[in-house]
């Protein structure tokens, strides 16, 4: 009876073994099983592909899947990145803005030269640039920040449950006891020491300004505090400080940008007409070819005897 139960207890442990052992380290969405193991990836709906798992998995494959999962609204990608399609990042830097008597932002700024563009609550432009008949109709207000981090190395790995609550305590004492219930989620990548906060308030509040925290972080974390405190920003976890190294700022604004493809930098101008012109000496290349080879088969014609 003894040799029964430690037989049934190592077929168990092997079955464990082999069960932790089947699995797809060049895949994270793989599926493994069986003995030998053998793993798929979905690539559609009802459909597995095959996949070797020694090696990295073939592009296609990988963009089927991708594809698949689009589709059915799975994650394709790590933490970060837009958090919807209308989201943009400041990418003119600082200017000489035009303020109202409240501190706001005015809704037209040309930063003292006769090139005007509209701007959000936050400063940012969301438009293309024109000259002084630009017109701006109104501040659209941003409701909806992302804050992309990254921290320093730390001693002790972080606890991705107590994390949401340590960075919104944190916000909250830096930045004038900031709201932390606007702090809505927090994403951890302890690979890339990636920290995703994302910080909203509702379409329509003109209590809460995000903007302004937002503005003091970026300045706590890339060039020095604007307190007079210079401590940088930091979150408290598990007894340790856990200070950051970058940051990206996503604005998602109460109603979509209006960039279009009207003011575009130079080298991009410049790929496209060099695009555009190797086309257009394509066809013209291939439309004289067609007419010369159309002529000597027309030349090669034998012309039919004129009856007697």
């Amino acid at each position: 009876m003894m040799k029964m139960w430690i037989a049934l207890v190592l077929v168990a442990f092997a079955a464990t073994r082999s069960a932790q052992s089947c699995s797809c380290e060049s895949m994270k969405w793989a599926t493994c099983d069986g003995t030998p193991c053998a793993c798929t990836l979905m690539v559609a709906d009802s459909t597995k592909q095959i996949i070797d798992c020694t090696k990295m998995i073939p592009k296609c494959f990988l963009m089927k899947a991708e594809m698949y999962r689009s589709s059915k609204n799975l994650s394709t990608r790590l933490i970060g990145g837009k958090p919807v399609e209308s989201a943009f990042v400041d990418n003119d830097g600082i200017y000489d803005p035009e303020c109202e008597n409240s501190g706001i932002f005015k809704a037209k700024q040309c930063n003292n030269t006769e090139e005007c563009w509209c701007v959000n609550s936050a400063g940012v432009r969301r438009t293309d640039k024109g000259d002084k008949t630009l017109k701006c109709e109104k501040l659209v207000e941003t409701n909806w920040v992302r804050l992309q981090l990254t921290h320093k190395p730390v001693a002790t790995p972080l606890n991705k449950d107590n994390l949401k609550t340590a960075i919104a305590d944190a916000i909250h004492k830096r930045y004038d006891n900031f709201n932390k219930a606007m702090v809505e989620e927090v994403e951890y990548d302890a690979d890339s020491r990636m920290i995703v906060v994302d910080v909203k308030k509702p379409k329509g509040d003109r209590k809460n300004d995000l903007t302004n925290m937002a503005y003091y972080m970026e300045k706590d974390v890339k060039v020095l505090p604007l307190f007079k405190n210079q401590d940088k920003f930091a979150a408290i976890m598990g007894g340790q400080q856990v200070e950051m190294e970058n940051i990206l700022v996503y604005y998602v604004d109460e109603e979509p940008p209006t960039f279009t493809m009207k003011h575009l930098s130079g080298g991009i101008i410049a790929v496209i007409v060099v695009v555009v012109l190797a086309v257009v000496a394509g066809l013209l290349v291939l439309f004289f070819a067609r007419k010369r080879q159309n002529q000597r088969y027309n030349k090669a014609q034998p012309r039919e005897l004129e009856p007697m």
